[in-house]
């Protein structure tokens, strides 16, 4: 019998916190093309900034984005923080216009900001 209440447990644990982490639909996704094609690159950032369409992938990344600077991307699968860090690095490096556009807009009291172009500057 316990050991049939330890298995429940475990399984609703196991469930509860595959839910708790966003959807790995678009892990697939290959940011190091995108950030290679300014064209694409600028395409996603419109999209984040409400100023162009988006893509399927845009829609997901933009529900999360602001829930995802505040906890540290908690919620991220290892690939997607992998490619957060790559993401904001790049941005910080070398797009540095668009990361103080996206910051402004999802973090406008520059509360995670900071933090992040700390970690990632020198990466």
């Amino acid at each position: 019998m316990n050991l049939i209440l330890f298995t429940v447990v475990a399984t609703i644990g196991y469930a509860t916190a595959q839910s708790e982490q966003y959807t790995d639909r678009y892990d697939s996704l290959r940011i190091d093309d995108v950030l290679a094609n300014k064209r694409l690159t600028a395409a996603y950032i419109k999209c984040m900034l409400e100023k162009g369409k988006c893509t399927a992938e845009g829609r997901e990344l933009k529900s999360h984005i602001t829930e995802a600077l505040q906890n540290g991307c908690s919620k991220c699968t290892q690939k997607q923080l992998a490619g957060v860090k790559k993401v904001i690095k790049h941005l910080i490096n070398k797009e540095n216009a668009y990361w103080v556009e996206l910051t402004d807009m999802y973090d406008p009291k520059k509360e995670y900001r900071h933090k992040y172009e700390r970690e990632l500057k020198s990466l």
